[in-house]
């Protein structure tokens, strides 16, 4: 058997800030993007980095890191492979959970919603809007198929590369995005002796209901 002793005795403080109810802002959007601007002024590594939890059509979860590529007082976008294992999960079973976790500020945001694919046309923007050979990319990998090997993928994408070279790359047409639509959100700040702030934001009609939840 593993010992773990030591990884059960990992201990740190939690003291950096507080969160409550008369400070939170009413609105849960702007209570997002003032914590997102934090993180990006505090100089975090991908501070849109957000881990996204779904499940299949069978209620098997999966959880995987992806990357938050906008945002607006509806929800939260990101894009991806539609055929991959997580765009099939999304089109079977259209709900989803996203967490940011910016350990720098001891804070996490959990975010629940119903999934909608964007336009093709938001997804045609954003798409030619990344480096070129990230276009390349989307064309050279079948997202989580199995492959011979790493050579296989590389002489895919340079085969592309010569393809497409002083060329635009298309969309490919099981490319784009999808889009969160927050129904719930929590807002979790770090205290001291675990007693943390947890303040959660539910849709009550088209008001937002405020509550805090122990820790």
């Amino acid at each position: 058997m593993m010992e773990n002793i030591e990884i059960a005795r990992i201990r740190r403080v939690y003291s950096l800030s507080e969160l409550n109810e008369t400070a939170v802002l009413n609105n849960p959007f702007k209570q997002f993007s003032e914590w997102m601007e934090d993180a990006v002024e505090s100089k975090i590594i991908d501070p849109g980095a957000m881990i996204l939890a779904t499940s299949s059509k069978h209620s098997i979860p999966s959880v995987r890191v992806v990357l938050l590529k906008g945002f607006d007082n509806e929800g939260f976008i990101f894009y991806t492979n539609y055929e991959s294992k997580k765009g099939k999960n999304l089109l079977e079973n259209p709900t989803a959970s996203i967490l940011f976790f910016w350990k720098e500020l001891e804070r996490q945001i959990r975010i629940c919603g119903r999934i909608n694919k964007v336009s093709q046309k938001e997804s045609e923007k954003y798409f030619h809007s990344r480096p070129f050979e990230s276009q390349l990319a989307a064309w050279a990998s079948n997202q989580s198929e199995v492959i011979p090997g790493r050579d296989f993928l590389e002489k895919k994408f340079n085969s592309l590369k010569e393809k497409y070279k002083d060329k635009e790359v298309p969309l490919p047409p099981y490319w784009g995005g999808f889009k969160l639509l927050a129904d719930s959100f929590e807002f979790w700040q770090g205290r001291e002796n675990r007693l943390h702030d947890r303040i959660s934001f539910s849709k009550d009609n088209s008001a937002w209901k405020i509550a805090r939840l122990a820790p």
